[in-house]
């Protein structure tokens, strides 16, 4: 439990230290609002033409009579938009920090120096390590979007369905969230994805405790938009503690983002 509250606690100073640094947060927000009119343009499009993709999927049911036709295709229509809104829902944390790598990668190390007065680099071209995240992002959407179809298809049962699987819904969802805002500081420190999947399990409650409360809120676009930059902010904090760094707390909640006088350490490696 008391993981838990810390991973909150990680998100609370995240937000806090966006809080204190404006410019970094001005240029956190523009990722995710590119994200948002890309996704909104996708679903609008969908919700407008997607009646017709149905049609043109399905041309055996063209001779159906009344009312088959018309509610098989209302059905899958239905069953279409809804796919789509949770891949974006998934996909979108992936998405915006794929967009943002420059921004981010910028903000975390900030954040890193703020605390410790340096901050890790991969040693890889920028083109290297967008390669990178864009694979890791990939397999982590994957995984989560079958964990979402899984949990979508035990939401049908009776009273489990509508009480236990929506709790298993935003811890799963959460841990994927804490996974792929912490690869941001941890991809700088060498960590690849089956390690840092290893790190997460370790601690799976201050994984949750961070991510969940974001998945609740990423609920509402406009919020994972304004939420982004203090949770990248408090990821880079939280992989310092699954990398057992040291860290001042009082420095990343209120630092100016000035060095401090610590000498470089070396950064971790997979």
């Amino acid at each position: 439990m008391r993981d838990l509250g810390q991973g909150f606690g990680y998100l609370v100073k995240g937000q806090r230290w966006v809080a204190q640094h404006r410019k970094q947060f001005g240029w956190g927000l523009l990722p995710g609002l590119i994200t948002l009119v890309l996704y909104a343009a996708a679903l609008v499009a969908l919700a407008l033409w997607g009646a017709d993709l149905v049609s043109w999927a399905t041309p055996f049911a063209d001779d159906w009579g009344s009312p088959w036709q018309g509610t098989f295709r209302g059905f899958l229509t239905a069953l279409l938009f809804s796919l789509a809104l949770l891949l974006s829902v998934v996909s979108f944390t992936a998405v915006t920090l794929l967009i943002g790598e420059p921004f981010y990668e910028s903000l975390s190390e900030q954040v890193d120096v703020s605390v410790a007065g340096f901050a890790p680099e991969s040693g890889l071209p920028l083109w290297r390590d967008l390669l990178i995240s864009a694979r890791d992002s990939l397999r982590i959407v994957v995984r989560a979007l079958l964990w979402s179809v899984l949990l979508f298809g035990l939401g049908f049962l009776p009273v489990v369905g509508q009480t236990v699987i929506p709790v298993l819904g935003f811890l799963v969802t959460g841990f994927f969230l804490a996974e792929e805002l912490t690869a941001v500081a941890l991809q700088r420190r060498g960590v690849r994805l089956r390690e840092r999947l290893a790190l997460l399990r370790a601690r799976k409650t201050l994984a949750w405790g961070f991510g969940a409360p974001l998945a609740v809120a990423f609920l509402v676009p406009f919020v994972a938009v304004f939420l982004m930059p203090g949770a990248v902010a408090g990821a880079t904090l939280m992989a310092r503690d699954l990398l057992d760094e040291d860290d001042d707390d009082d420095a990343a909640a209120g630092g100016d983002g000035t060095a401090a006088t610590d000498p470089p350490r070396t950064p971790t490696t997979a």
